[in-house]
């Protein structure tokens, strides 16, 4: 890829940094997109032992690349998201993705494919550790920042896709021990 377009890439890319995410931080930060894509592929590199005949580079390519449409909309809540932002947002990067120089452009079609089909062992673990850095992020924040809705929230999301894998559902299943503790202790 030439400099330029490496740079205007990087340049799209850098907007996660400021798109804000409905969580907070464990200090009562709001925050970025980009910390939580960060995290789920750090997720996915501490998972390597776990899943030794899964593609887990795969895997991080795909949390790496998630939410690069939350660029062009923000990050809409799960709750208020409806299928006309979710078509929006698939219309935009869709159009941003096209305008890559190849073969990044035909790379990342065939990526946000696999994810949307979730049909391979791959998909699932992205999806699962999208859905689980989430509940933890709510664990490591004030429960001051929790909205009704996420207690019940916290106790339920991610399960259904870390079903694809006993490792997985291990860890949900720690998550919400996590969350029951902490709406008990009511910190």
């Amino acid at each position: 890829m030439d400099v330029q377009s490496y740079l205007q890439v990087m340049h799209v890319a850098e907007r996660l940094k400021d798109a804000l995410r409905h969580g907070n931080s464990s200090h009562g930060r709001r925050e970025s997109v980009a910390e939580h894509s960060w995290r789920i592929t750090l997720m996915a590199f501490f998972m390597e032992d776990e899943f030794p005949d899964v593609d887990m580079h795969k895997v991080m390519e795909m949390c790496l690349i998630h939410d690069l449409g939350e660029c062009f909309t923000g990050d809409i809540p799960t709750f208020p998201k409806t299928d006309a932002d979710e078509k929006t947002e698939a219309q935009l990067l869709g159009d941003w993705v096209s305008s890559l120089p190849a073969p990044y452009n035909q790379k990342l079609h065939a990526l946000y494919e696999e994810m949307d089909a979730q049909q391979t062992m791959e998909a699932k673990i992205y999806k699962a550790l999208d859905k689980m850095e989430a509940v933890l992020q709510h664990n490591e924040a004030p429960l001051s920042t929790w909205i009704l809705r996420e207690y019940d929230l916290n106790r339920t999301y991610g399960f259904e896709q870390a079903a694809c894998a006993p490792y997985l559902m291990e860890l949900r299943e720690a998550m919400l021990q996590d969350t029951l503790k902490k709406i008990e202790s009511g910190e």
